[in-house]
């Protein structure tokens, strides 16, 4: 016997699956919690023509206040399994599954790896489409390879590390075939007994021990996060935010020479291998004449990080998207650089640099 058919829900409103808060309704919506049902959702929704969207933890993404047309699909995939050998751990993990809590429980095992990305919401299926990272760790350093469905093929695919073509906050899933796949879990090579990562300075300076422990490394993380607000803290008047809202620019060093030549004072930059250089976004903002606590209406960038855009009580989606442009705008005027933002925006209409235009 068949089973029951497919029969998602009409007119979810979406923005409280969202950290920003922001947004309206799904056209339609549905709760994935087996494959099999991803399958017979996709095929619902191609029978109608209908646009599919993959909603998270909604942790890094814009939903348009009137909502989205079509199809918006959660995934509840979760389950875990993991096989240890002398010095590392092999753990799979479904997409659905919270990513903090995942960072937990292999820190209380002592597996590091992604101990740095302690207090990052979400759900794991994000993060390789991101390539989630901060503090000197990111999910492309212990991602060995992650299971999708291909809606090309219309079936399960695995895809090597290789095959994901990582780079800065980026994936293959983000860009040449973004919307392609849907990933259903992931696999990660983590150490067994290993020190925590000390490469980011401000956590090394944290970490006084001579050999801290994964668990003082996590604390630690927390710590540095909670007092930037980029926790999720319903008591946090930040606490409405996706964390980091741009990207930190890559320059080439003729492009930091001209930096410095319309800055006031010289850029904090870090060099890249390939002889580029990485600057700070929230140095580029402050430096173009914008502040922590800022506010235009109900939108204002947080008190404690100008890299954070923050949705106070009555905010909208288009307003946040106005001070967004205002920023990005204004950096661009004072000192030439184009800043891309981290979110993704459903619902909206054309962009430009990354941006949807007003």
């Amino acid at each position: 016997m068949s089973g029951p058919r497919f029969d998602p829900e009409r007119g979810v409103v979406l923005a409280p699956a969202t950290s920003m808060r922001l947004g309206g309704p799904a056209e339609f919506f549905a709760r994935i919690a087996q494959p099999a049902e991803l399958c017979e959702a996709l095929d619902w929704a191609q029978q109608r023509q209908l646009e599919v969207h993959v909603l998270g933890g909604g942790s890094n993404v814009i939903i348009a206040d009137a909502g989205l047309r079509g199809l918006v699909l959660t995934l509840a995939l979760a389950s875990e399994s993991s096989t240890l050998a002398a010095d590392h751990a092999l753990v799979t993990i479904g997409a659905g599954a919270s990513w903090d809590d995942f960072v937990a429980r292999c820190v209380a095992r002592g597996w590091s790896g992604i101990e740095c990305l302690s207090g990052i919401p979400g759900q794991v299926g994000a993060t390789p489409i991101q390539n989630v990272g901060a503090y000197g760790q990111e999910v492309a350093d212990t991602l060995v390879s992650l299971r999708a469905h291909d809606r090309r093929s219309a079936g399960p695919i695995e895809l090597s590390h290789a095959d994901c073509d990582f780079g800065y906050r980026t994936s293959r899933f983000k860009t040449r075939d973004s919307g392609r796949f849907i990933v259903l879990d992931a696999t990660f090579r983590l150490q067994v007994g290993g020190a925590p990562c000390r490469l980011y300075p401000e956590i090394a300076r944290r970490l006084a021990a001579a050999e801290p422990t994964l668990a003082e490394a996590r604390r630690v993380v927390l710590a540095t996060r909670r007092e930037k607000s980029m926790l999720l803290d319903p008591g946090d008047e930040n606490g409405r935010s996706c964390g980091s809202f741009f990207l930190n620019p890559i320059l080439s060093a003729a492009e930091l020479d001209a930096v410095r030549a319309r800055s006031a004072s010289s850029p904090p930059s870090y060099a890249q291998p390939d002889g580029s250089f990485k600057l700070p976004a929230a140095w580029l903002i402050e430096q173009s004449g914008f502040h922590k606590g800022q506010r235009w209406g109900a939108v204002g960038i947080s008190t404690r990080h100008s890299l954070a855009l923050v949705a106070h009580v009555g905010a909208t989606s288009q307003q946040l998207l106005e001070a967004a442009h205002r920023i990005r705008d204004g950096v661009a005027a004072r000192l030439g650089v184009w800043l891309t933002p981290e979110p993704q925006f459903l619902g909206f209409g054309s962009t430009s640099h990354g941006l949807p235009r007003l």
